[in-house]
């Protein structure tokens, strides 16, 4: 199963930008979308931004994904 993680956009450099995620960050690319901004919220996969969310729907998909138990 693969898992898409939301990330809110720290910086953009380029093509490419530093994401958060639960107060961890790393460099992700931004070659597969278009009308990013800083401050934005992304869906992550495989070191790639592959759609853009709103807020709302992040915070909603980190809780959910908070509360999954650990195996």
């Amino acid at each position: 199963m693969c898992l898409g993680v939301p990330a809110k956009i720290v910086k953009i450099q380029g093509k490419e930008a530093i994401v958060e995620v639960g107060g961890v960050q790393r460099e992700i690319s931004l070659e597969l979308l278009s009308d990013i901004n800083e401050g934005d919220y992304v869906i992550i996969h495989a070191g790639f931004a592959i759609s853009k969310i709103d807020e709302e729907e992040a915070d909603t998909m980190l809780n959910i994904l908070a509360h999954l138990p650990e195996e």
